[in-house]
């Protein structure tokens, strides 16, 4: 029987094998990121070619997080990626996943040249559209605070509207409406349901997997990805995001203890969100899993 047990664990163990591998893969830079920042650049470039890199190990000292903050303003780059990302991602979810419910549950003239016409947009490299889109932004009006105003450049919302709906988000929603049973669309409909209804007290309750799929996808493009277009629409620091407050540190030869630090920080909302997420996450992954 002992035998027996220790075979079994000796099979589970060689079963984890590669799964630890694989999350070694993504953890040890991970762990190389954040005890990097917190040594100083020439203990930083020995340890860089020793396992001692990926140990908090030697002279530790939060100086260069103190010298990042004072070389640029972290906080306002962080502070910025933040609400654009936070309002674009709510924004796309109700916008994408209205899209995906008239797509699907509605029967109207045109639906399928529309969603055609959409998925298209995927084809379409941004860089081929950020100059149109420049120009045609810088001539929009806004009303705010200060009345009536021409050009949305050099503020949020530049950041934010371009980014509200796009043919990935709607084209995760539609698939994923299409597989929830018609019984209980037909059952609201019976009962005297409106279609507002229906989306809100029926279809989107049932959505959580997609919900935390598209909301994942869309942080990570808008958080990590954009830089591009910030560095078009922004001139002053006020409003620039984390990617292009990156260029300040390259720029200005930064050390690297300072650089790494500053990854490490703008690395906390990601995970913020990702734990945030994580139930839905994992429930999409199960849910994929048995569709398959």
């Amino acid at each position: 029987m002992t035998a027996g047990r220790q075979k079994n664990r000796l099979l589970i163990a060689l079963d984890y094998l590669p799964l630890i591998a694989i999350a070694a893969i993504f953890v040890l830079p991970l762990l190389f990121m954040v005890f990097s920042s917190l040594k100083p650049d020439g203990q930083l470039l020995r340890d860089a070619t020793s396992l001692r890199a990926f140990l908090p190990v030697g002279d530790l000292s939060f100086d260069n997080y103190a010298a990042a903050f004072s070389r640029a303003p972290i906080a306002t780059f962080v502070f910025n990626s933040v609400i654009v990302t936070a309002t674009t991602v709510f924004l796309a979810l109700i916008f994408s996943s209205l899209a995906g419910f008239a797509f699907v549950f509605l029967n109207w003239r045109g639906r399928d040249v529309v969603f055609s016409v959409i998925l298209a947009t995927l084809i379409i490299p941004f860089e081929t559209i950020a100059v149109p889109l420049l120009l045609e932004v810088n001539n929009l009006p806004w009303i705010g605070a200060d009345g009536l105003q021409w050009g949305w450049l050099n503020s949020w919302r530049v950041q934010i509207i371009p980014w509200i709906a796009d043919g990935l988000t709607i084209f995760l929603f539609v698939q994923y409406f299409k597989d929830l049973p018609e019984d209980l669309i037909e059952a609201a409909r019976i009962d005297g349901a409106s279609w507002v209804q229906i989306y809100a007290r029926v279809v989107m309750p049932l959505s959580g997997p997609v919900i935390a799929t598209a909301a994942i996808l869309k942080f990570l493009v808008m958080y990590s990805q954009q830089y591009l277009w910030p560095l078009l629409v922004t001139q002053s620091e006020t409003y620039r995001p984390v990617m292009v407050g990156l260029q300040y540190f390259f720029q200005l030869q930064t050390p690297w203890g300072e650089v790494m630090a500053y990854l490490t920080l703008i690395s906390v909302p990601v995970l913020v969100f990702y734990l945030l997420l994580q139930r839905f996450f994992i429930a999409s992954i199960a849910s994929t899993g048995i569709k398959g």
